[in-house]
């Protein structure tokens, strides 16, 4: 389980000190348009949908925007036809961290002309697709908070079809599961009783790139702001580890 959760450590530990943490409306209206053009415009019927719905509210996106969201993917909304795909891109970082960019854009020129532009500015370079993905497994991964009896969450998990799991905080752990089951993982750790705060895709490094140069990680940290400021960009996802001292000197 080492490292599964690295990252996802990272940004919670540099969303104490920086403000511009979490999607803008743009970004999560784009999920659940997506999500209700791929599938059927009922979150009750759509997985999918249901999560994107999940994290719009939970960044207090009104339901006014979430309903014209839904109705955009579904057809309904009439005067926009624009059409959003899912893009995969990838490149390196100051110091040769290997960077996951997921993203729904209308237009690929331009979201790919955005990102060159963000990478050569701070100390990066866009690459070809697969010239770092191969370092990375795609996983489902539930959030769970509240946990106060491991054994009953590990339980919980094997019914759900697991593969791991890692307490990540206090009382906070992630489940770990094949993409595929992520819907399954979820439902049972709800049906056990747990509180399961996220349930999403995930990009996990297989490897790591220890950063330890102050320099190297105010630049790696302006690339990744930099980048997930972009309206186009849903996920940025990188395989580098750094320590809690350096994070807190390098975005202070």
């Amino acid at each position: 389980m080492a490292g599964h959760s690295k990252w996802a450590n990272i940004k919670r530990q540099k969303a104490v000190v920086d403000a511009k943490r979490g999607k803008t409306f743009t970004q999560l209206s784009r999920a659940i348009i997506v999500a209700a053009r791929s599938g059927v415009p009922d979150p009750a019927l759509n997985f999918q949908l249901r999560t994107a719905i999940d994290k719009a509210k939970a960044a207090s996106i009104p339901n006014d925007n979430i309903e014209r969201a839904i109705a955009k993917g579904a057809g309904t909304n009439g005067g926009d036809n624009a059409t959003f795909e899912a893009i995969r891109y990838e490149g390196y970082g100051p110091g040769g961290v290997a960077i996951l960019i997921e993203a729904l854009t209308d237009n690929r020129n331009r979201t790919a002309a955005d990102l060159r532009v963000a990478f050569s500015k701070n100390g990066g370079n866009l690459g070809e697709v697969g010239c770092v993905s191969w370092m990375f497994d795609q996983k489902g991964v539930c959030v769970v908070q509240g946990v106060v009896d491991e054994e009953q969450l590990l339980e919980a998990s094997l019914e759900g079809g697991a593969e791991s799991y890692e307490m990540t905080e206090d009382e906070i752990a992630e489940v770990f599961t094949d993409i595929g089951n992520l819907e399954t993982l979820n439902q049972t750790l709800k049906n056990q009783g747990f509180k399961v705060t996220d349930a999403e895709l995930r990009w996990i490094p297989s490897n790591s790139v220890e950063v330890t140069d102050p320099d190297q990680a105010r630049s790696l940290f302006k690339l990744i702001d930099t980048l997930e400021a972009l309206d186009d960009v849903q996920n940025v996802t990188a395989n580098f580890e750094i320590s809690e001292e350096l994070i807190a000197l390098s975005i202070s």
